[in-house]
């Protein structure tokens, strides 16, 4: 408890310019990429990180983008240079997510902190629980072609995904690659490729709200970014050479970790 205690006495108390601090944000921005490449939720760890160093919840949540978008950025090229990412149809679900992207990054700012914890609280283990199902059993004897068709109703799923990742990046990963996995039929791995590309592609959108709102702590948001930057490369490669059966148990893990950690906060 003392060792608690003084962590976070020296997070609230060290300007971000020292060179304590700087490591700590690069080391921290690190695991983050790291995690959020891999599979998704790391963006926690930000938040409780900034609002240690005393930021409130809507300016963490801001100051996380900058990393966010260079992390995925990075392992956006990545993916595409292995051959794992579906530029066509990353394309297409990229669209709906950016417009809900915008309407989330709106909405956050009129939402109480604990409706946004209770939230991803609550749905963070069924999602992980999700992906351990097996998606053949739900693409039937369609060709890929078809399964990977995006209609209406998988645009209006991908739009959802958008709000709720506009309003918190946390967990917003897991749900895309929930939708790349079991709407549009692609193994994970290919699934993560599509992530990537489309949280790198919405993530501007969110972080010019965020910005106009004077919710980024920009020194901060630009240290950070390189840990993240440098964690999502290495995640990639995780990813790729480690493959679906990695990410589903990483996934379920961490997700059910993150559940009891949100919705016990709401006790305390």
């Amino acid at each position: 408890m003392d060792l608690i205690n003084r962590t976070l006495y020296f997070l609230a108390n060290t300007p971000y310019d020292t060179p304590e601090m700087i490591a700590v944000l690069v080391v921290v921005g690190f695991f983050v990429g790291l995690i959020n490449t891999v599979a998704g939720m790391a963006s926690i760890i930000s938040y409780a990180l900034f609002m240690a160093m005393g930021m409130p919840i809507n300016v963490a949540n801001g100051t996380t983008r900058l990393g966010v978008l260079l992390q995925y950025s990075a392992a956006s090229i990545f993916f595409k240079r292995k051959g794992f990412l579906k530029m066509n149809l990353a394309i297409k679900i990229s669209i709906p997510i950016a417009l809900g992207s915008f309407l989330g990054a709106e909405l956050v700012t009129y939402l109480p902190q604990n409706i946004v914890e209770i939230t991803m609280g609550v749905m963070l283990p069924f999602i992980g629980a999700l992906l351990m199902l097996d998606n053949k059993k739900f693409r039937g004897d369609h060709s890929i072609d078809e399964i990977e068709k995006v209609n209406i109703w998988k645009w209006l799923i991908f739009l959802l995904i958008g709000i709720y990742g506009g309003f918190t990046h946390v967990g917003v990963g897991l749900l895309i690659i929930f939708g790349a996995f079991m709407f549009l039929g692609l193994d994970l791995v290919s699934a993560n490729g599509i992530k990537q590309f489309a949280v790198a592609v919405y993530t501007p959108v969110t972080l010019v709200v965020f910005a106009l709102n004077d919710e980024i702590i920009w020194p901060v948001a630009i240290i950070f970014a390189i840990g993240n930057v440098i964690g999502g490369v290495v995640g990639s490669a995780v990813s790729v050479k480690w493959g679906g059966k990695f990410i589903k148990w990483f996934v379920l893990i961490v997700s059910i970790i993150m559940a009891f950690w949100l919705i016990g906060k709401q006790f305390s």
